[in-house]
């Protein structure tokens, strides 16, 4: 952003002479006020020392006339000793004082006080110059005498008497110059002190005028800059109510701004946010990760060092939902989209100005555009299987979809009300579910494959809640929903796909059974049936193509586990299996299959290290054996780890250790084939949920069959169902 130009200090240049001026003013009549109070102080001293040197004359005079009258007393008296010495320093006061009143010296009183004395005028240096002369005629004679006054051995009469003589003649004359110069110094003084008084009136008055000028000015300036910032505060006013996007500021607490954009109050949905925290505004109506995270990227907005276009991908704010916190429910989340920029003030930041859109129905948009993708890709992915895929196979698929979902409903439908009997539901629900997920994964469809895993998910929460409720299954009955109606969307497109193909290619054509009625109608979902049948092409290599059809499934599988899988079979295409049991068949096989290449088969790497060949081998075999049919699915992988068994067992609770160490093998295997349970660590689409060798003991027990298993570790397991052909 551009830097904001320096107007303020042109704009408060006057303002700020003025008031230097105003200062300097004031300032100089201060200078001037200590300027004439210490003139008029040394005129003071001044006043003081003539008054002195009058009265230390006097004194003088008194003190000669008082040791002429006391002549001939004994020298060593008190009387005599007092006198002479005031004397002697009354006369040393008048010889300073006079030369320092003539030249404008500096003397010091009794007190040890020192004053400077000012330059005396004309007048007076002539009254203290005739003042001096009488006094350089008396004084020495007067020191002449106090030479030998207090020495009795020398006469001093002769000089006390001229002294006191040029004393008589003397003091009239320095007391009428003293008193002379006094008057002058006093008027002189006088004269200053008027004029101070007439400077310090103007000085004021100047000084109260330019303030009253001043003043005025400063008002009318202040007037003018209200009109401009009340304009400016109107114009931004009417920006702020004018746009349709949310504008505030932030400072560096997060406070917002007291203007902001008319608009702002619809898009947060709060009447009041002028000085509000923002973390506040959003709290609550964002997660608490991002609150944090939004705090976090505000500071280093705040932080000059960081790139504000670096930042600007980290923001946590862009299109979020907001959850409404009114008492309005019909009141939508809504979601906003929040830019933020820096504002400089020169070159320090100075706020944040947040720009923030309600763009909920873009998106919105996006999500129907995006639904309405997923759904193009989904029937792209079903044609995409019902031209690449055997339609026996794609038949058999949706007949076995149908009645997956029909069993589910009918477990749903039938009461339950103690944990025992809610418990068996749900692993009956889990059977169904997992079956129907591992023939959709076979023939990849996706769609399929999600949904049934979501709802397995739930499921697997439903098994770890504990306690349970007839209300905990209804959410399976959307699922249930979405699958038949993909289910039947197959159906669709295989029917239009037959009508258009050739009359001639119709040579022999198998129908699809008819929908079952949905699967959520005792949950208030819609039905769903079937426009007619699913016409499609039979052909005598359908062992071929269900060959085919396993080898690719479990490529599929090995692919996303990071495994090299190569399926075997001599029998499955020569011998023909039953109609009444090639349903069961097909989904165990599909268990066994999966079951071989997730928990069996190596990794190359592990493979490879204990002397086996990269890929792994899985043997599918089928028996015709007279009265009973038999399936068998052997792989060179690791075998089965008992001791894994054992101690997953007591890792999930289900057994202490001492418990678990005396279970045998076949325990160890009734355990591995319970609902739930699974050695693998982490659940993923391919297994780990515990439900595929569940399923296979189902069908085994529902077609009153066999089931046999024997493994050897780090070398191969074998799988043997034999299911009565009857």
């Amino acid at each position: 952003m551009a830097t904001v130009p320096n107007v303020d200090n042109k704009r408060y240049q006057g303002l700020i002479i003025s008031i230097a001026l105003f200062l300097s003013l004031i300032g100089a009549l201060l200078a001037f006020t200590f300027y004439t109070s210490n003139l008029l102080e040394r005129n003071t001293a001044l006043i003081d020392q003539t008054n002195q040197v009058a009265n230390s004359a006097q004194a003088v005079i008194k003190d000669l006339f008082d040791l002429d009258s006391s002549y001939g007393e004994d020298t060593k008296s008190p009387h005599i000793q007092r006198a002479l010495s005031r004397l002697e320093q009354n006369t040393t006061l008048i010889t300073n004082s006079i030369a320092a009143i003539e030249q404008g010296g500096t003397i010091t009183d009794e007190e040890g006080n020192s004053y400077d004395l000012p330059k005396i005028d004309s007048n007076a240096q002539t009254n203290i110059a005739a003042a001096n002369e009488q006094w350089k005629a008396l004084e020495p004679k007067i020191q002449a005498y106090l030479k030998d006054a207090d020495n009795v051995m020398v006469p001093s009469a002769d000089e006390l008497t001229q002294a006191v003589e040029q004393a008589k003649t003397s003091s009239l004359f320095i007391n009428d110059s003293l008193d002379s110069l006094t008057k002058d110094v006093f008027n002189s003084a006088e004269r200053q002190a008027t004029t101070i008084r007439l400077i310090q009136v103007l000085g004021v008055a100047a000084i109260f005028t330019y303030f009253l000028i001043f003043v005025f000015f400063f008002v009318r300036r202040l007037r003018e800059t209200d009109a401009e910032a009340l304009a400016a505060r109107q114009e931004t006013q009417e920006i702020m109510e004018t746009v349709n996007t949310g504008l505030f500021l932030l400072d560096k607490d997060l406070n917002i701004g007291q203007q902001h954009s008319r608009a702002l109050n619809n898009i947060i949905g709060s009447d009041s946010l002028a000085g509000e925290n923002f973390t506040n505004v959003l709290r609550g109506r964002i997660s608490d990760k991002d609150l944090k995270t939004t705090q976090q990227f505000i500071e280093q907005l705040y932080n000059p060092r960081v790139k504000e276009k670096l930042v600007d991908s980290l923001n946590p704010l862009n299109k979020v939902m907001l959850h409404n916190l009114s008492e309005d429910k019909s009141l939508d989340n809504r979601f906003l989209d929040f830019k933020f920029s820096r504002v400089y003030d020169n070159k320090d930041i100075a706020r944040i100005l947040v720009n923030v859109n309600d763009v909920s129905d873009a998106v919105y948009l996006e999500q129907r555009l995006e639904k309405e993708r997923s759904q193009n890709d989904m029937q792209i992915e079903m044609l995409t299987t019902i031209l690449n895929v055997n339609p026996k196979i794609i038949n058999e698929f949706i007949g076995n979809t149908q009645a997956h979902i029909e069993k589910i409903n009918n477990i749903l439908k039938n009461p339950g009300s103690s944990q025992y009997e809610l418990e068996g539901k749900l692993k009956a629900i889990y059977r169904e579910m997992h079956s129907l997920k591992g023939e959709a994964s076979a023939l990849k469809l996706h769609s399929f494959t999600k949904i049934a895993s979501d709802a397995e998910d739930k499921l697997h929460a439903l098994q770890n809640q504990g306690q349970l409720s007839g209300n905990d299954f209804l959410p399976l009955a959307v699922h249930l929903d979405d699958l038949l109606s993909l289910s039947n969307t197959i159906a669709t497109l295989g029917e239009r796909i037959n009508r258009s193909a050739p009359t001639a290619a119709k040579s022999s054509t198998v129908q699809a059974p008819i929908a079952t009625q949905s699967p959520v109608a005792d949950h208030a979902a819609s039905n769903a049936d079937f426009d007619g049948g699913l016409d499609i092409d039979l052909d005598n290599e359908a062992d071929d193509d269900l060959l085919s059809f396993y080898n690719e499934f479990t490529k599929e599988i090995a692919a996303r586990q990071g495994k090299q899988v190569q399926l075997k079979s001599t029998t499955l295409t020569q011998t023909s299996i039953p109609e009444n049991l090639a349903k069961p068949i097909k989904e165990i096989s599909i268990q066994l299959l999966r079951n071989a290449v997730v928990h069996g088969i190596e990794s190359p790497s592990v493979r490879h290290t204990t002397g086996k060949t990269d890929v792994g081998t899985i043997d599918l075999e089928v028996q015709d054996n007279g009265s009973n049919f038999m399936l068998v699915v052997q792989d060179d992988g690791q075998g089965i780890n008992y001791d894994n068994i054992r101690n997953k067992l007591i890792e999930e609770g289900r057994f202490g250790t001492e418990e678990a160490n005396q279970l045998s093998k076949g325990d160890l295997l009734k355990q591995l084939f319970s609902s739930g349970f699974s050695t693998k660590e982490h659940a993923d689409e391919d297994g780990g949920r515990g439900v595929g060798l569940d399923i296979i003991k189902a069908k085994v027990k529902e077609y009153d069959g066999k089931l046999n298993v024997n493994s050897e570790l780090g070398q191969m397991t074998r799988f043997v169902i034999t299911l009565p052909k009857a």
